[in-house]
């Protein structure tokens, strides 16, 4: 068997490393910039912590911020028409997986006109060429987007969240720079985190794992079980930072690996609901867990040890239950919500929700077989 392996081309790490932004566009040779962000950020000023950068070394930029949580295909065609518009040679993604799954889009469409309609990237998508090289600057710990291959976007007219494959998005340079993601409000930091750790998880149980992307995984899920709580609750600011790496950890493992039924079935959620991403996986999160473990109880036992758990002495039953109680315990004290009941999702809609989560991208990659039957009994047990 072959196994690949996709990484950015560079990527930077530590407080101050923003600065590398303008440093990184000179020697590129990069002269019209799209900057990607979101209305939010600015009025936040968070994204003035890298156009500041931009405007002292004289360096040409747009700026799109028409970016909204779970972007849409509309908000490609909006930041695809200033680009073109604006001719831009390279593009500046500065948010969370929202905004650079939508830079990424643009980016892709920009060098591979024939998918100007946006929903013909959904799947794996045949581009042909490199998209525009794209620097992403995360203000968010979770995604991973700056690492990864992937990138979603809504199609409203299908109601259908897309999860677009293509190694021709991954962006040129990532920098990683706890001092953006200090201004998150607890909520998005909790679920941004938990949205980490639900990629660590699935993606070391996935069907595809293999030995380097589980050293990626396994050191990730320890480095966010025992600093999430510190870095959403408590602000503290070298647990922040390691969120912002092991976020990064975990993308590098399973953006090659892929995922499995939790984000099958937040993405559905997203796309009727509109949920939060990193809510509706941590939400469901600890029931798919326990739906799978009957298949993988071992690699429980070595997520178990990543926690710290003491996992001597257990049946594989038990071993599975000690690690979803102590996800299941996490969300909690972080003030994830716990039910679909809680977040206004109908019970009706569970059938409708079920149907789309067997067809998305990510369900071949979960360890256990799973039907339609399976995700509505796991759907039900999260009401």
């Amino acid at each position: 068997m072959t196994n690949r392996i996709i990484l950015n081309e560079t990527s930077y790490f530590g407080r101050g490393s923003r600065e590398k932004v303008a440093e990184e566009i000179k020697n590129r040779g990069y002269n019209k910039i799209l900057v990607v962000t979101d209305r939010a950020l600015i009025d936040a000023e968070v994204s003035q912590m890298v156009t500041d950068i931009l405007d002292k070394e004289e360096i040409s930029y747009f700026v799109f911020d028409g970016v909204k949580p779970n972007p849409t295909v509309t908000n490609v065609h909006d930041g695809l028409t200033m680009a073109k518009i604006n001719n831009v040679d390279a593009v500046v993604a500065i948010g969370g997986g929202s905004v650079i799954d939508t830079a990424k889009a643009v980016a892709v469409i920009m060098t591979n006109p024939e998918f100007t309609d946006v929903v013909s990237l959904d799947g794996v998508a045949n581009t042909k060429n490199k998209c525009l090289p794209i620097i992403a600057v995360p203000t968010t710990a979770g995604t991973a987007a700056e690492v990864t291959i992937n990138y979603v976007i809504t199609d409203e007219r299908r109601t259908k969240k897309m999860v677009c494959v293509d190694p021709h998005d991954i962006p040129e340079v990532a920098i990683i720079d706890p001092d953006l993601m200090q201004k998150m409000p607890q909520g998005l930091a909790a679920s941004t985190g938990m949205d980490a750790l639900t990629h660590a998880m699935e993606g070391y149980i996935t069907k595809a794992g293999w030995l380097i992307p589980d050293m990626f995984h396994i050191n990730a899920m320890a480095l966010i079980y025992k600093n999430l709580e510190k870095a959403a609750n408590e602000k503290d600011n070298e647990a922040i930072e390691k969120i912002g790496y092991a976020q990064y950890i975990a993308g590098m493992g399973f953006s090659n690996v892929g995922l499995g039924i939790v984000h099958s079935m937040a993405h559905s959620l997203g796309a009727y609901f509109d949920t939060p991403h990193g809510v509706a996986n941590a939400l469901l999160l600890p029931h798919v867990l326990k739906f799978n473990g009957i298949v993988c109880p071992t690699l429980y036992r070595n997520m178990g040890n990543a926690f710290g758990l003491d996992m001597e002495n257990t049946t594989d039953e038990e071993a599975v239950d000690k690690v979803v109680e102590a996800v299941r315990k996490l969300s909690i004290n972080l003030g994830i919500p716990q039910t679909l009941r809680e977040i206004g999702v109908p019970k009706e809609m569970i059938p409708t929700l079920a149907k789309q989560a067997i067809n998305d991208a990510c369900t071949p990659g979960n360890p256990r077989s799973v039907t339609v039957e399976d995700i509505i009994k796991i759907y039900e047990a999260a009401f």
